[in-house]
C-alpha cells in the first residue's frame, strides 16, 4: 500500500479525483492543510464520485504533524538510492518507508526511484508546489516528472511573464535573501532555482504518473485479471 500526500491542495476537483485513484489503487491519501476547500466541497464530492466514502483519508494540520504521526519526524527522509533500493540519506534501515518529493527543480527523475511498501508520495499545491525549506530538508528525496521546457511547450510563453513572477517560491524568496536550495544544493540534486518553470502536469495526473510507476515496481499486487 503506498500513501499519497498532498501538501496544501487548492483545487478539490483534483484532490477528489486523486481520492478516487487511491481507492482503486488500495492507497492512502494525506492531506497537510492548509486546504484550498472544505471536505464538504461539492466539487470535491463530484470528482470523487462514489469512491470518496471508501477512501483511507487523514488530515494534518501541518508538514510537522504529518512526518512526527507517520514516524517520520528523526531528521532522516528514508530516501533510497538508484536501482538496489539501499538506503542513503541518514542511513535509514532497508525497511523504513521513504519519502519521495515530486517537485520541478529536483534533476532526478521519478524513474529512476527505487519505490517500496508503504513509501510515501508527496506532492504540493497546484500554484506552488511542495514549500522549498521542505526540499531543501530532504535533498536526496526530490525527484521531478520529465516535461518539456516552457521554451517548447507553451506558444504563449511570453504573455505569462507578469503571472510567472507572483508564482511559486522563487517570487517569495527573492524578497527574503537565497534561496533555501541555492544554499544547500547537494551533490547537484537540484535545477537551478531562479530557472524553474511556468508549465507542470495536472495534479491528478501527476500522481497517477507516479504512483503507477510505484505500483508497476512492486508488481501490482492484488491487481491481477483472476483478482
Amino acid at each position: 500500500m503506498f500513501n499519497i500526500v498532498l501538501y496544501a491542495p487548492e483545487i478539490p476537483a483534483n484532490t477528489g479525483n486523486i481520492g478516487r485513484t487511491c481507492v482503486l489503487t488500495g492507497s492512502r491519501l494525506h492531506l497537510v492543510e492548509p486546504l484550498g476547500f472544505s471536505l464538504d466541497s461539492r466539487m470535491l464530492r463530484r470528482a470523487g464520485l462514489g469512491y470518496w466514502p471508501n477512501l483511507d483519508v487523514t488530515r494534518y494540520a501541518s508538514w510537522d504533524e504529518f512526518l512526527r504521526r507517520n514516524g517520520l519526524a528523526g531528521g532522516d527522509d528514508g530516501a533510497r538510492g538508484q536501482g538496489d533500493g539501499a538506503a542513503t540519506a541518514g542511513n535509514a534501515p532497508a525497511g523504513t518507508p521513504g519519502l519521495h518529493l515530486l517537485t520541478k527543480k529536483a534533476r532526478r527523475t521519478y524513474a529512476e526511484s527505487t519505490y517500496r511498501d508503504g513509501d510515501f508520495l508527496v506532492f504540493g499545491s497546484e500554484s506552488t508546489g511542495i514549500p522549498e525549506q521542505v526540499l531543501a530538508a530532504h535533498p536526496a528525496s526530490c525527484e521531478r516528472i520529465p516535461m518539456l521546457p516552457d521554451a517548447r511547450s507553451l506558444s504563449n510563453r511570453d504573455a505569462w511573464a507578469a503571472h510567472e513572477a507572483s508564482l511559486g517560491d522563487a517570487a517569495a524568496s527573492a524578497g527574503a535573501g537565497a534561496s533555501p536550495l541555492a544554499r544547500q544544493d547537494i551533490c547537484g540534486n537540484f535545477v537551478n532555482v531562479d530557472d524553474w518553470r511556468i508549465s507542470a502536469l495536472n495534479l491528478s495526473n501527476a500522481v497517477a504518473v507516479v504512483l503507477y510507476e510505484a505500483l508497476r515496481q512492486t508488481g501490482f499486487a492484488g491487481m491481477g485479471a483472476g483478482a
